[in-house]
């Protein structure tokens, strides 16, 4: 009697639309999947019209192609003999559903439609989906004719439903219906369902990957069973970059590991579990069996197909094994890079192009550049043959074979330090120096004359010379002066971007790079359109605090001494004059604030939802070495400024999605950009807080 089961799941990197990419790279899954011996072949949520096609789902041609990828599919010769478990939208009774579509032999037994939605946070799926009600019940969809004419059925099961095989039980789980506190699983677990399966599309999210992990091996801790995760890896064409970490647990262990940053675009996991393990594992427990005698049973739907074999004896079965974690420093290292790869070869430019200040932001984006290339490099070096052909595209070179990460940054990355007479000695040199040991190809333009041409025009117009406060000018003309150096940065950077290669005699143009920070996007401490409006940003959702972190990392990941100097001088935007050659300027003391607040805030106001009345009362408490009083101006400084500048957040270069609190507008944080910034009712609150507070601390006085 077999009882050994050999089951596969994975990661693949997706493509939103991209149909025939994405049906090669299911194919090629379930190829490896077989030859691995396994019997059964889970792959990530919605993988045949990738996860992030949004509004297009809105769309019938989007349906239509994926059901012309599933009869390529059915039709396959690679898909004989094997259960594959496939992700797609379906139309059923004119309503849209998320679905698992599960095959064998060219017959669907079961259209399985997610009933928990993710709709929270970076995700609207409620928006184009439904969830599936009705619990424990299945009814007919009747089939496109294009899959009637392979499969010869005119309808299949569709609905919750889990699938009775020759040797045991599987049932559906669809990503978020993990996350939800009453996942299916707990119910499908007690009605003898051995096996489940999670097909999902989670994204990264620095110091995230272990709650993915506690919640797998959760499901079956205290329930028993096998569970495998299959999750999308890769950009998919957004914001989000999904990390993979598919995964195979029994009975609270985990036993198979997928990478959780990797330029391969199809892994394959594959475990052989004993199924005894499961039932041996559930009789023991009294209090399940008792729980699992009540349970409503689901409708089983028979398979004459087997996962196991029929003398299995000697058949070895995998071991438990530790999870191993990255720190949120080589999170930074590897997640923004991988995302930077797969916009890069997709976008068909020629490279990218960084505004380098010689500063820790723009510096630790260079460094995540490095970084690809040292991943590109070591996926070149260890065979992977789609990674070359992607890198001979980008340069035009078809004979082209990248060997150490510095020459290959010197093709793929132009940095430029664009100074002014305000640019110090120490900013330049940094920079320099920096760009030499990464490889890249550096550029130093002075861009004074353009700076001064632009105040000309405006004195040419008005008959007023505006001035820096330094020497004698206002507010307002001390800010725009300012602004005119970060505005033209970015106009030279996009003239740069568009030549450069072409100066070089190479074909193709740059993506431009910025390099605004988390902290400062939800400050608004930016100039709109300076040279934080770029492209993409691939530290648009990480912490300075974090970002000082990697820096230091990179010291010595990287071997690049040039940071040393770069992470002890303090962060500055040098955009006002110099102090007798010395940088007057700070970052810190123009916000008003430190970046470390900037984090609390952040956290706070998006993560624990607070208001500023509910934010004073938290920060009393956390901040108990300053006075009330001291708290409470903070806050109101805060919320001020996030206000006044929240119009700023309207047009933020699109940024790697990883901190928790992001300000991305119109994505992950839905809020307004025209507010009333005096904030009266709610700093009222606080003040009558404060007062009460004030007079409480008399009273206590008085007493003693």
């Amino acid at each position: 009697m077999g009882r050994k089961v050999t089951v596969a799941t994975c990661s693949l990197n997706q493509w939103a639309l991209d149909f025939e990419g994405n049906l090669h790279r299911i194919l090629q899954s379930i190829k490896i999947a077989k030859e691995k011996g396994a019997r059964y072949r889970l792959g990530p949520e919605l993988e045949i019209c990738g996860y992030g096609c949004s509004d297009h789902f809105f769309e019938s041609d989007t349906i239509l192609h994926s059901f012309q990828g599933l009869a390529k599919l059915l039709e396959s010769s690679v898909t004989t003999d094997i259960i594959c478990d496939v992700g797609m939208p379906v139309m059923h009774k004119n309503v849209r559903y998320n679905c698992r579509v599960i095959f064998l032999n060219k017959k669907i037994l079961l259209i399985r439609p997610k009933m928990v939605m993710a709709n929270g946070g970076n995700y609207r799926e409620l928006r184009w989906f439904t969830p599936w009600h009705k619990l424990r019940e299945i009814e007919d969809h009747f089939l496109p004719r294009i899959i009637q004419n392979i499969t010869g059925q005119d309808t299949v099961p569709f609905g919750d439903a889990v699938l009775a095989t020759v040797d045991t039980c599987l049932g559906s789980e669809i990503c978020e219906e993990l996350w939800a506190p009453n996942s299916p699983h707990i119910d499908m677990g007690l009605d003898g369902v051995e096996i489940f399966t999670n097909g999902s599309g989670s994204h990264h999210e620095l110091r995230k990957a272990h709650v993915r992990v506690d919640l797998v091996k959760s499901t079956t801790t205290k329930n028993g069973g096998i569970y495998l995760l299959s999750n999308l890896r890769g950009c998919d064409s957004d914001r989000l970059y999904f990390d993979g970490c598919s995964m195979i647990s029994i009975n609270g262990d985990i036993v198979s590991q997928g990478s959780q940053f990797s330029l391969d675009n199809v892994e394959v996991l594959t475990a052989t579990l004993d199924l005894e393990d499961v039932r041996s594992f559930r009789a023991h427990t009294s209090s399940r069996c008792i729980s699992a005698s009540r349970v409503p049973p689901f409708h089983r739907i028979h398979v004459d197909f087997a996962l196991s074999s029929l003398n299995d004896v000697y058949t070895l079965t995998t071991e438990p094994i530790q999870w191993k974690y990255h720190s949120p420093e080589e999170e930074i290292s590897l997640g923004p890079a991988c995302w930077l790869w797969d916009y890069l070869r997709r976008s068909k430019q020629g490279g990218f192009l960084l505004p380098l200040s010689g500063g820790i932001d723009s510096s630790s984006v260079a460094c995540i550049v490095y970084s690809m290339c040292c991943l590109v490099c070591q996926a070149v070096d260890m065979g992977n043959e789609e990674v070359l052909n992607d890198v001979r595209q980008i340069v035009v070179d078809e004979s082209y074979t990248p060997l150490v990460p510095q020459e290959l940054c010197h093709r793929l990355l132009t940095t430029c330090y664009m100074a002014t007479e305000n640019s110090s000695y120490e900013t330049r040199e940094g920079a320099r120096i920096l760009s030499e040991q990464i490889g890249s190809y550096h550029l130093t333009p002075n861009i004074d004359m353009a700076v001064k041409a632009v105040i000309g025009i405006f004195t040419t117009v008005t008959g007023k010379v505006p001035h820096f406060r330094v020497h004698g000018g206002c507010g307002r003309e001390n800010l725009a002066l300012q602004n005119v150096q970060a505005r033209i940065r970015m106009v030279i950077a996009y003239l740069f971007a568009q030549l450069s290669l072409w100066t070089r005699g190479l074909p193709g143009g740059l993506l431009v790079l910025g390099s605004a920070n988390v902290d400062e996007s939800l400050r608004g401490y930016l100039t709109k359109y300076d040279c934080s409006s770029a492209d993409i940003n691939p530290i648009g959702g990480i912490s300075k605090t974090d970002l000082r972190g990697f820096i230091r990392f990179s010291i010595s990941k990287f071997q690049l001494s040039a940071l040393t100097s770069i992470l002890s001088a303090p962060p500055t935007a040098e955009l006002e004059p110099l102090t007798d050659g010395l940088v007057s300027q700070t970052d810190e003391e123009d916000m008003g604030m430190t970046y470390d607040e900037l984090s609390v805030y952040g956290k706070l106001r998006k993560v624990v939802k607070t208001g500023p009345y509910s934010m004073f009362c938290k920060l009393l408490l956390m901040w108990r070495k300053m006075s009330p009083k001291q708290v409470a101006e903070k806050v109101k400084y805060f919320f001020r400024m996030y206000s006044i500048n929240r119009h700023k957040m309207t047009t933020l270069t699109p940024a790697y999605h990883a901190e928790s609190y992001s300000p991305d507008d119109n994505r992950f944080d839905l809020r307004p950009f025209l507010y009333n910034a005096s904030w009266t009712w709610q700093f009222r609150c606080i003040d009558e807080q404060l007062s009460y507070l004030e007079e409480s601390k008399k009273g206590e006085v008085f007493e003693e």
